[in-house]
């Protein structure tokens, strides 16, 4: 997980934004105003992140990464600062869940009254079978 010292590096000076016009509602701006924000996130020259939640990211999702860079858009909103808000929110999202640690599965072993039950639902699907056979 991220700290707010992390979160805040990465939004204030490691993010980098390009806008276009963006389709959808808008009214007269839908035209003219460019709110579409797709927001750009260099994962290797970060400072923000250590080596190992770099690798960690690497490793669990590349297929959101292209290069280096972590592309996300914002188009949901009518203006520009909000759709840069949303982009701004899914990244750090995406990074919790990426640097999540992974809980570990604990074996367990099946009970013996469930192991009872299986063995006693074996033999009486066996004894259904043997009364469908013709008897000879």
């Amino acid at each position: 997980m991220l700290t707010e010292q992390q979160i805040e590096q990465i939004v204030s000076k490691e993010v980098s934004f390009k806008t276009s016009r963006s389709g959808g509602k808008g009214g007269q701006n839908v035209n003219k105003v460019e709110t579409k924000v797709e927001l750009e996130f260099n994962v290797e020259t970060s400072r923000a992140l250590t080596d190992q939640q770099k690798k960690t990211v690497f490793k669990k999702y590349p297929g959101f990464i292209d290069g280096v860079l972590i592309k996300i858009l914002g188009n949901t909103d009518r203006s520009q600062l909000g759709n840069k808000e949303i982009a701004n929110k899914k990244l750090i999202d995406l990074l919790n869940k990426l640097l999540k640690p992974v809980k570990k599965r604990i074996a367990t072993k099946p009970s013996k009254g469930s192991i009872k039950r299986k063995v006693e639902s074996k033999k009486h699907k066996s004894e259904l079978k043997q009364l469908r056979k013709k008897p000879f």
